[in-house]
């Protein structure tokens, strides 16, 4: 992809586009995304709000510490929840918590999950590696996906949610369906780069527990609400033309005893309006393009 001042797709704002349906006339699309993710103790965290990582020393028990709680503890409990309203989840996963908790996929393939590839590590991102090393970190993390989960992956989030200007294009050389790291719409649309094409699957850094309650310390009341009134507006906008929600978790933050419920009542919530599709990543991206929606 080379450098431009816009993404590589048109831009057509959603009063200028084509009325058009999920299957069955579904209003919305509803995927939840947890986040599977390993960080290295060796590899410092930031261990106060106001310090960044590179600041700090290894090991930073208390910031690692909190991350290997999601790891152990919190994204059972978040795999409880889901299984309650029958969601298969859509878990970005890092390659190499297949290595070192592979227990974690184990349960989340009984389950019927589906995997995006999401970095060997989140300690490591994509703009921070050497460009001649981007291509086989992606390959990587795709071939370690599909010995592990017996699927190759067909999307993609970058850790971070941070991409180089040629990360579409190993995505695409990769064999990827879609992408989720552009958060800039509410439908999927095509994605043009030196001629070939993926799939933009509508993610989200609003309804994300990362960004409302470890960055703007949202209350757990908070995004529960946010997630409630998120899906009021898809849904009465779904009744026009097809909407996707995406859910996206961290089991560090929601799988805490405090938190889980939050997420318990907002899918209740959902679940009990009629025209919701329950669906995955993949199972959106390939409604969309049998739609013959020209986003």
């Amino acid at each position: 992809m080379q450098p431009d001042d816009y993404g590589p797709f048109p831009y057509v704002p959603i009063n200028r586009r084509s009325k058009w349906k999920w299957p069955n006339g579904a209003r919305v699309a509803l995927w939840v995304a947890p986040n599977l993710e390993f960080f290295p103790l060796k590899v410092p965290l930031a261990s106060q709000p106001w310090q960044k990582a590179s600041e700090q020393k290894a090991p930073t028990v208390r910031a690692w510490g909190q991350r290997d709680y999601g790891n152990r503890i919190g994204i059972f409990r978040i795999m409880d929840v889901l299984s309650k309203y029958g969601i298969r989840a859509t878990a970005s996963l890092n390659a190499d918590l297949c290595d070192h908790h592979p227990q974690i996929v184990e349960d989340a393939v009984k389950l019927g999950w589906e995997f995006m590839g999401h970095n060997r590590t989140n300690a490591t991102w994509l703009n921070a590696i050497p460009p001649e090393e981007e291509r086989e970190l992606i390959h990587y993390c795709t071939e370690r996906l599909r010995q592990v989960t017996g699927r190759k992956p067909a999307g993609w989030l970058s850790s971070g949610i941070v991409e180089t200007w040629n990360t579409l294009d190993h995505l695409i050389a990769e064999g990827y369906t879609y992408v989720t790291d552009w958060v800039n719409d509410d439908q999927p649309y095509r994605m043009s780069v030196n001629g070939k094409q993926i799939v933009y699957l509508p993610y989200s850094y609003e309804i994300n527990d990362n960004a409302q309650i470890l960055q703007r310390h949202a209350s757990s009341d908070d995004f529960e609400l946010m997630i409630k009134r998120t899906f009021d507006v898809l849904y009465r906008e779904g009744h026009e033309s097809a909407r996707v929600m995406a859910i996206c978790l961290h089991p560090f933050l929601t799988g805490v005893p405090h938190r889980i419920g939050g997420l318990d009542s907002a899918l209740k919530y959902i679940v009990a309006h009629e025209d919701v599709w329950l669906a995955t990543g993949e199972e959106i991206v390939r409604a969309y393009l049998a739609s013959g929606a020209v986003i």
